[in-house]
């Protein structure tokens, strides 16, 4: 089975190229959505959490996903220990997910850091979806209620996508100039055959 690893920049459209793949019965691991489940239910993992951000990482038994956002975001090192706290728990969990689907001929992992944490090393192939900057902005500020700042600074803390294109071996342009569908189905009977 060929391990597809599918990673864009906040508001680059991955989620919805992921969900075009789910329409061909391709099965996909969000990687970002697996995180926050074991960051709230994996035991061992939410007390290491609480231990290195303090008990405001949580509240009323749910993740404070504002107060997080606002340490980790503000300082790379801090973003860097969740991330070592974290990436080790969903690439068990990715380990274990992989066994149920064994029978496909291939799977996606959707990452939005899958060059930054080297978790590209992992995989057998990399698709990066791309869209200009200001284009990400808006999506992201009208999907997610972000300020601009806020979204800025989430990109500041991925890589360039000149940097990731680089390392990309598929790039799916997702600026609306092109359609996504067929560039989907493309890379979809690429990775079948």
């Amino acid at each position: 089975m060929k391990v597809v690893g599918i990673t864009g920049g906040i508001g680059s459209g991955k989620t919805t190229t992921c969900k075009i793949f789910e329409q061909l019965n391709v099965p996909v691991y969000y990687a970002d959505i697996r995180a926050k489940e074991l960051m709230l239910h994996n035991e061992q993992l939410r007390s290491k959490i609480i231990q290195a951000f303090g008990e405001k990482a949580y509240s009323n038994g749910h993740l404070n996903r504002e107060y997080l956002a606002k340490v980790v975001f503000s300082s790379k090192e801090k973003l860097s220990v969740l991330n070592g706290l974290v990436h080790p728990a969903v690439g068990a969990d990715f380990e274990a997910w992989l066994e149920e689907h064994e029978s496909a001929k291939y799977v996606l992992k959707e990452a939005a850091i899958l060059f930054e944490s080297g978790a590209y090393h992992n995989v057998d192939v990399t698709v990066l979806v791309i869209a200009p900057k200001e284009v990400r902005i808006d999506r992201v500020t009208e999907r997610d209620g972000f300020t601009r700042d806020e979204v800025l600074k989430r990109m500041n803390n991925q890589w360039t996508q000149e940097r990731k294109a680089k390392l990309a071996d598929h790039i799916i342009n997702n600026d609306g100039t092109e359609l996504l569908i067929p560039q989907v189905l493309e890379l979809h009977r690429k990775f079948s055959s």
